[in-house]
Protein backbone atom coordinates (compact mmCIF):
# COMPACT_ATOMS: atom_id res chain seq x y z
CA UNK A 1 0.00 0.00 0.00
CA UNK A 2 1.57 3.30 -1.06
CA UNK A 3 2.00 6.10 1.47
CA UNK A 4 0.57 9.44 0.45
CA UNK A 5 1.15 12.85 1.98
CA UNK A 6 -1.55 14.82 3.70
CA UNK A 7 -3.24 17.47 1.59
CA UNK A 8 -3.30 20.12 4.29
CA UNK A 9 -1.76 20.32 7.72
CA UNK A 10 -3.69 22.13 10.40
CA UNK A 11 -1.98 25.10 11.99
CA UNK A 12 -1.57 24.98 15.73
CA UNK A 13 -3.28 27.90 17.44
CA UNK A 14 -2.85 28.84 21.06
CA UNK A 15 -6.06 28.18 22.95
CA UNK A 16 -7.24 25.38 20.65
CA UNK A 17 -6.63 22.06 22.38
CA UNK A 18 -4.18 23.38 24.98
CA UNK A 19 -3.05 26.78 26.23
CA UNK A 20 0.66 27.53 26.33
CA UNK A 21 1.69 30.47 28.48
CA UNK A 22 4.00 32.74 26.48
CA UNK A 23 6.15 33.82 29.45
CA UNK A 24 8.74 31.17 30.26
CA UNK A 25 10.94 32.99 32.81
CA UNK A 26 10.66 35.98 35.15
CA UNK A 27 13.64 37.62 36.83
CA UNK A 28 13.17 39.81 39.91
CA UNK A 29 16.20 42.06 40.46
CA UNK A 30 16.61 44.44 43.41
CA UNK A 31 19.25 46.41 45.31
CA UNK A 32 20.10 45.37 48.89
CA UNK A 33 20.31 48.87 50.36
CA UNK A 34 18.64 51.41 48.04
CA UNK A 35 15.33 52.97 49.09
CA UNK A 36 13.77 52.41 45.67
CA UNK A 37 13.83 48.63 46.36
CA UNK A 38 11.91 48.98 49.63
CA UNK A 39 8.74 47.33 48.28
CA UNK A 40 10.74 44.31 47.13
CA UNK A 41 12.95 43.53 50.14
CA UNK A 42 11.66 44.90 53.51
CA UNK A 43 9.84 43.04 56.33
CA UNK A 44 6.43 42.87 54.69
CA UNK A 45 7.94 42.72 51.22
CA UNK A 46 6.94 41.28 47.88
CA UNK A 47 9.78 38.74 47.88
CA UNK A 48 8.85 37.21 51.26
CA UNK A 49 5.07 37.19 51.06
CA UNK A 50 3.65 37.62 47.56
CA UNK A 51 6.29 35.97 45.36
CA UNK A 52 5.99 32.43 46.86
CA UNK A 53 2.22 32.50 46.25
CA UNK A 54 2.73 33.87 42.73
CA UNK A 55 5.27 31.11 41.98
CA UNK A 56 2.92 28.43 43.36
CA UNK A 57 0.07 29.68 41.13
CA UNK A 58 2.34 29.73 38.04
CA UNK A 59 4.50 26.56 38.11
CA UNK A 60 5.18 26.77 34.35
CA UNK A 61 7.20 30.00 34.82
CA UNK A 62 10.81 29.82 35.98
CA UNK A 63 11.29 32.41 38.78
CA UNK A 64 14.73 33.93 39.38
CA UNK A 65 15.50 36.35 42.23
CA UNK A 66 18.87 38.08 42.09
CA UNK A 67 20.50 41.18 43.58
CA UNK A 68 21.27 44.08 41.26
CA UNK A 69 23.54 46.43 43.24
CA UNK A 70 23.22 50.20 42.78
CA UNK A 71 20.40 49.86 40.24
CA UNK A 72 16.65 50.33 40.37
CA UNK A 73 14.57 47.18 40.93
CA UNK A 74 13.17 45.56 37.79
CA UNK A 75 11.10 42.60 36.69
CA UNK A 76 12.23 41.01 33.42
CA UNK A 77 9.97 38.66 31.49
CA UNK A 78 11.51 36.27 28.95
CA UNK A 79 9.12 34.82 26.38
CA UNK A 80 9.10 31.72 24.18
CA UNK A 81 9.52 33.84 21.05
CA UNK A 82 12.93 35.00 22.34
CA UNK A 83 11.92 38.55 23.29
CA UNK A 84 12.25 40.22 26.69
CA UNK A 85 10.18 42.86 28.43
CA UNK A 86 11.47 44.83 31.40
CA UNK A 87 9.39 46.84 33.87
CA UNK A 88 10.98 49.08 36.51
CA UNK A 89 9.28 48.75 39.90
CA UNK A 90 11.15 51.40 41.88
CA UNK A 91 9.10 52.95 44.67
CA UNK A 92 6.07 50.68 44.15
CA UNK A 93 4.07 48.97 46.89
CA UNK A 94 3.59 45.18 47.17
CA UNK A 95 0.24 45.09 45.33
CA UNK A 96 1.55 47.30 42.52
CA UNK A 97 4.60 45.04 42.06
CA UNK A 98 2.28 42.01 41.92
CA UNK A 99 0.17 43.73 39.25
CA UNK A 100 3.28 44.41 37.16
CA UNK A 101 4.35 40.76 37.49
CA UNK A 102 0.89 39.63 36.38
CA UNK A 103 1.07 42.06 33.45
CA UNK A 104 4.34 40.48 32.29
CA UNK A 105 2.94 36.96 32.83
CA UNK A 106 -0.13 37.68 30.70
CA UNK A 107 1.78 39.49 27.96
CA UNK A 108 2.67 37.71 24.73
CA UNK A 109 6.16 39.13 24.26
CA UNK A 110 5.29 40.39 20.78
CA UNK A 111 6.16 43.90 19.68
CA UNK A 112 3.40 46.45 19.93
CA UNK A 113 1.87 47.11 16.54
CA UNK A 114 -0.80 49.36 15.14
CA UNK A 115 -4.05 47.54 14.49
CA UNK A 116 -5.55 48.58 11.17
CA UNK A 117 -8.34 46.02 11.11
CA UNK A 118 -10.04 45.28 14.43
CA UNK A 119 -10.50 41.53 13.83
CA UNK A 120 -7.98 39.05 12.47
CA UNK A 121 -9.23 35.52 11.88
CA UNK A 122 -7.81 32.42 10.29
CA UNK A 123 -11.30 31.04 9.68
CA UNK A 124 -13.82 32.37 7.20
CA UNK A 125 -17.12 33.67 8.48
CA UNK A 126 -19.92 31.14 8.73
CA UNK A 127 -22.45 33.62 7.35
CA UNK A 128 -20.23 35.00 4.63
CA UNK A 129 -19.37 38.61 3.89
CA UNK A 130 -22.03 41.25 4.49
CA UNK A 131 -23.30 43.01 1.42
CA UNK A 132 -26.18 45.52 1.29
CA UNK A 133 -27.00 44.36 -2.27
CA UNK A 134 -28.10 40.87 -1.20
CA UNK A 135 -31.06 39.71 0.82
CA UNK A 136 -34.47 41.36 1.22
CA UNK A 137 -35.15 44.65 -0.52
CA UNK A 138 -35.87 47.46 1.93
CA UNK A 139 -38.32 50.13 0.95
CA UNK A 140 -38.15 53.50 2.62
Amino acid sequence: MPVSALQAVSKSRNGVGAFILQCKRMEFNFCDWAGSSKGMRHDRSFLKHSLPQFAKENPQIEIIVAPRPNKIPIIRGVYINGREKVIAVDGLEIQQILQKAQLLRDSSGAKLKRITKPVISLNESVRGMFSPFHGEKHVI
